[in-house]
């Protein structure tokens, strides 16, 4: 009875309007959203702060057209919040644990803990942010899988930024054999790593002695680098490097 006498209420009008304001709405969002993107281009801002503005826009036009929706329908919203009381619609509509991701990712934003573009890792997830939400923070592992992280995270775990700051060391862990003079190999390495034009003269490559294993002496050779973005490619590159060394020294012997 009041489903039919609510729809008998509702009129073709009502409905129209209806329509034309979600319309409107979505038309909206996609023009504010391309033309944040291109003036934040144009004007090299930041593409965190970029997403974060579209996020705020999205939320608010979506408030809007629904307040407007409802009222046309003839709900009164008004009503309804002094009914609830204001702490009740924003329980009632967004949840608990929304809301958590909401603040965190407020606090992050404006932390600057992290940015679009850096290599975080959080909860033993590891991978490049590609999108910061109000809710959500996107990651892209190396294996291009996609893992949504909830904001409340960044607020409960210890995170990593492996790209907060140019400078990164690089670390090899190599074992030669006992046979190969140890104080002239740990100089050749040092020697090598410095062949490398991405390899920092300061601070100096190092080369650690861990500990002595059944098949030889174990080593981790330590570099530093301003490109925080290759690590993985400069540790191959620096593999290679060691690995011709040790193999011109085992011919040399024999």
């Amino acid at each position: 009875m009041l489903l039919g006498s609510f729809l008998t209420n509702v009129g073709i009008y009502d409905i129209i309007v209806v329509v034309v304001t979600l319309f409107i709405a979505f038309i909206v969002i996609k023009w504010v959203t391309y033309f944040i993107k291109k003036t934040g281009t144009r004007l090299d801002i930041d593409v965190t702060v970029i997403q974060v503005l579209r996020e705020i826009i999205k939320y608010t036009v979506i408030a809007a057209a629904l307040t407007l929706v409802l009222r046309q329908i003839g709900i009164d919203v008004t009503a309804i919040a002094l009914s609830f009381g204001i702490v009740g619609i924003a329980v009632g509509f967004a949840s608990r644990d929304i809301i958590a991701n909401f603040i965190s990712g407020m606090f992050v934003f404006a932390d600057k803990s992290f940015r679009v573009g850096d290599i975080i890792e959080v909860s033993n997830k590891k991978g490049k942010v590609i999108k910061m939400g109000l809710r959500l923070t996107t990651i892209q592992t190396y294996d291009k899988k996609i893992i949504s992280v909830p904001n409340s995270l960044f607020s409960t775990n210890p995170y990593i930024n492996y790209t907060g700051s140019d400078l990164r060391r690089v670390d090899l862990n190599i074992t030669i054999p006992y046979g190969l003079e140890l104080d002239e190999t740990l100089k050749s390495l040092e020697g090598i790593a410095l062949k490398c034009d991405w390899v920092l003269e300061k601070p100096k490559p190092k080369v650690i002695v861990k500990e002595l294993s059944d098949i030889g002496v174990q080593l981790m050779l330590c570099v530093w680098t301003n490109d925080p973005w290759k690590v993985t490619e400069s540790r191959s590159l620096l593999a290679k490097e060691a690995n011709k060394l040790l193999v011109d020294k085992n011919a040399e012997k024999t």
